[in-house]
């Protein structure tokens, strides 16, 4: 029987991380010991935390943890510190690029504005990159729950920042307070600066909310968008105009909205022609980060050597990555796959 490839050595895009949920568990203990916040055994003793989302008072405790995990980031250093070991997990992942996905009206008040926090969030972003080699982008996230001209005045923010380190606006939170419709105005801001349609959509709510993602904001890329596996044409639609499902099996059992990891239906998706980005979504509260997602492809959905180096591709194809980045780690992908298995060492390092 021949020995399975090491996935760490397989180049690969991460597209689906949130700011806060890539924070080291360590890190959060440690934080929060410096600036006296108070952390629920949820986050300590019973890390990761048991949630389950799918009625809104699991929604409601798995936001709760979220903001107390946001609430120990409170100077520069904390925000660089983030990126900079968000950075060497990636590496020592083999992902190659990220991006990495942050609502700055979270961190306004403690960072200075809007602007400020951005800035802070970008010039992090470019000092960990240039430590790790891994390429780093950020996309800028709405809050669905919030008012529509909030994310208005985001997307315009974002826009001003498009080419110098933005490369998305993106829709996030429970899908089931806030229709994609709402937001129709704020993509299209985005769209006219140049920047990539990446809302979450078909998480909590079915394959309309995906629908909606593609014919009222125009995505690229939809976040999670499983519950497409449960329309033939909507799939279709998907595949044939090769818009990308940001999949996260780990998140999607953490939130309920699968039984069991077997039920997320990444093969279903997969075999129909979707494009997938693997993705950890919020490592802090599921414990996982993106090498045990492809894990998974391999153990549980029975992925072949060369399906999970498709997978790796799409995930590059997906990106906003440079051409010449995106060609180089093809070549890579193609080289993992067909040198011998004891030939395939780690990847050098690639700066942007």
């Amino acid at each position: 029987m021949a020995m399975p490839r090491p996935l760490h050595t397989l180049p690969k895009a991460h597209l689906h991380l949130h700011f806060t949920g890539s924070m080291r568990h360590s890190t959060l203990i440690e934080l929060a010991r410096e600036h006296g916040v108070h952390l629920p055994d949820a986050l300590v003793e019973d890390w990761p935390p048991r949630l389950r989302a799918t009625d809104e008072r699991g929604w409601f405790r798995f936001q709760r943890l979220y903001d107390i995990a946001r609430s120990v980031l409170r100077r520069p250093e904390d925000v660089y510190r983030l990126l900079r070991e968000a950075a060497e997990d990636e590496a020592a992942e083999g992902s190659r690029w990220l991006e990495i996905q942050v609502d700055p009206s979270g961190y306004a008040n403690r960072f200075g504005g809007l602007t400020n926090t951005l800035e802070l969030v970008l010039d992090a972003a470019e000092r960990a990159a240039k430590a790790t080699g891994v390429g780093i982008a950020v996309i800028v996230a709405a809050n669905r729950t919030k008012h529509p001209l909030d994310a208005r005045t985001l997307a315009r923010l974002a826009g001003q920042f498009a080419g110098r380190g933005v490369v998305g606006f993106g829709l996030s939170n429970d899908e089931r307070r806030g229709r994609a419709r709402d937001f129709d105005r704020a993509f299209r801001i985005a769209k006219r600066a140049g920047l990539l349609a990446v809302p979450h959509g078909g998480e909590l709510a079915g394959p309309q909310s995906v629908a909606e993602c593609i014919d009222d904001l125009g995505a690229d890329r939809v976040g999670h968008g499983v519950r497409a596996a449960e329309s033939e044409r909507l799939m279709a639609r998907l595949a044939d105009r090769q818009i990308c499902c940001e999949v996260c099996p780990t998140s999607n059992v953490g939130l309920g909205v699968a039984d069991t990891v077997a039920d997320v239906p990444l093969r279903r998706l997969f075999d129909a022609g979707v494009p997938i980005a693997l993705g950890a979504d919020d490592p802090l509260l599921f414990g996982a980060r993106l090498l045990p997602q492809y894990e998974l492809a391999r153990d549980v959905y029975g992925f072949r050597d060369a399906e999970i180096a498709e997978l790796a591709r799409q995930s590059i194809r997906s990106s906003a990555a440079p051409d010449s980045l995106k060609l180089e780690l093809l070549r890579e992908i193609d080289r993992w796959l067909t040198a011998p298995v004891e030939e395939v060492e780690a990847p050098a390092a690639v700066c942007r």
